[in-house]
């Protein structure tokens, strides 16, 4: 199975940019919000462009650790991280609607997916296919907590 190149969706959300921004660009609630990555830690405590973080992933019984980078970072538009073991780009990217804010959260593989990451997902995680859908749901339900935290503002 070929890994899809781009996972994502988007959600309308009654808060202004500054607010989504607030919840999004605090990485280490991250917890709070995914399904799978249930802990980021911040090297140094800040997050911008070049901070580091050590990620605690989990799928059911299963977890492990991952590495990324912040390679984006503009206030109230883009946040991304890459995840070193794997090469992929996670991206929020917010967009002023005239009822608030439109988030979009990504997953892509513009250099794909490494050859270790695969093989852990086919032999470990049930398969890219299953993987994958489940990234794709699982970014529904981050959107949706998102959704509401920052409305709750």
């Amino acid at each position: 199975m070929v890994n899809k190149s781009y996972i994502g969706a988007s959600i309308d959300i009654a808060a202004t940019p500054a607010e989504v921004w607030a919840v999004v660009s605090d990485l280490r609630r991250m917890g709070e919000w995914s399904p799978q990555c249930r802990k980021m830690f911040i090297k140094g405590g800040v997050v911008q462009r070049g901070t580091s973080t050590i990620n605690i992933n989990r799928q059911g019984p299963l977890v492990w650790p991952t590495r990324s980078i912040v390679t984006e970072f503009v206030p109230e538009q883009r946040l991304q991280f890459v995840v070193r073991e794997n090469r992929t780009r996670w991206t929020f990217e917010l967009e002023a609607t005239p009822e608030g804010t439109r988030l979009t959260e990504s997953r892509t593989t513009p250099k794909g997916v490494s050859d270790v990451s695969n093989l852990l997902t086919r032999r470990v995680l049930g398969g890219t296919e299953r993987f994958e859908d489940g990234l794709q749901s699982g970014i529904h339900q981050t959107l949706r907590r998102i959704k509401d935290a920052a409305e709750a503002r």
